[in-house]
């Protein structure tokens, strides 16, 4: 078997694919992120989608390369997307109305119109951050234990 975390023989196709494949998977994880608010998604499948694109990343070229593309703690990144999420729950509480009660208007933004901003978003941020942060770093750990 394969060590996705050791640099791997000539996989010219593989590594072709990936870079386009892996811009793809991106966009639609960016899709499904926003698309959350009122259709299924949100954070929680973007954040997959997007560890998806990351594993293949890892698979097609190694570690070293991951590193170099995106040099991020993913511990850190779950904890700060923990923070984010909890802080946008709590905030209501601010507000005298009960935990976890979101709130949203309408904006005037260029290029998108009338457009809703909700603070659902937000927390989805934080959804997110967990996510692509808590599967990356298990998919490390499993691939560095070798």
């Amino acid at each position: 078997m394969k060590n996705p975390m050791k640099k791997h023989t000539n996989d010219v196709i593989l590594e072709s694919a990936t870079t386009f494949i892996t811009f793809i998977i991106f966009l639609f994880a960016v899709y499904l992120f926003f698309a959350g608010h009122y259709t299924p998604g949100g954070g929680f499948i973007g954040g997959l989608v997007t560890a998806s694109a990351l594993v293949l990343v890892l698979l097609a070229f190694d570690i070293q390369t991951l590193r170099q593309i995106l040099p991020v703690d993913y511990k850190l990144m779950t904890a700060i997307g923990m923070l984010i999420a909890v802080l946008t729950a709590s905030g209501a509480l601010l507000f005298n109305v009960p935990f976890f009660t979101h709130a949203h208007d309408y904006f005037n933004l260029p290029l998108f119109g009338k457009t809703s901003l909700h603070t659902a978003m937000l927390f989805d941020l934080g959804v997110y951050l967990v996510v692509v942060g808590v599967t990356m770093t298990i998919i490390q750990t499993i691939g560095e234990s070798d």
